[in-house]
């Protein structure tokens, strides 16, 4: 897969972690920051670099590092088209692809520990939407991700 990945100062260790064990799984990587420790990269700014990036087209899926998850997801969620998860456990991996289809995954590095954001990526990697549902199940879920883009297309100008 073609990935692009950022982290604000705080989930710059944990980002070159999964970065790591990524690229050593054959994923493409594409890094927009954070890179250097020290520099002061803030979370609004890490998301924003991802989703601008990732919406120009060309990446599977985005990553994106905090020392929470929750600041890089809210402002990653400000962006269309955008479908962020912060993400603590396996089991939130697995689901949120399949039934969310969030196409960027938060997390915290204050939160999780190295071993377990690379399961946690793996994880959410592994799965696409609605994978292996019914198909009455896959419709009712994708009715649901309609009624997503229309509240999406009514608050965003």
């Amino acid at each position: 897969m073609k990935l692009i990945l950022a982290a604000d100062f705080s989930g710059f260790a944990l980002k070159e972690t999964v970065k790591r064990h990524l690229e050593e799984q054959g994923h493409e990587i594409t890094d927009v920051g954070h890179r250097e420790d020290g520099q002061q990269v803030v979370y609004p700014e890490a998301a924003g670099r991802l989703c601008r990036e990732f919406l120009k087209g060309g990446y599977d899926r985005g990553l994106v590092f905090c020392g929470t998850g929750a600041g890089v997801s809210i402002t990653a969620n400000k962006f269309r088209g955008i479908y962020c998860v912060p993400c603590e456990s396996v089991y939130t991996a697995l689901k949120c692809p399949v039934i969310n289809q969030a196409n960027v995954l938060a997390m915290g590095a204050n939160v999780v520990g190295g071993e377990n954001a690379c399961k946690i990526a793996d994880a959410w990697l592994s799965q696409s939407f609605c994978q292996d549902f019914a198909p009455e199940r896959a419709a009712f879920i994708e009715g649901l991700y309609g009624k997503l883009q229309e509240i999406e297309a009514e608050n965003f100008c």
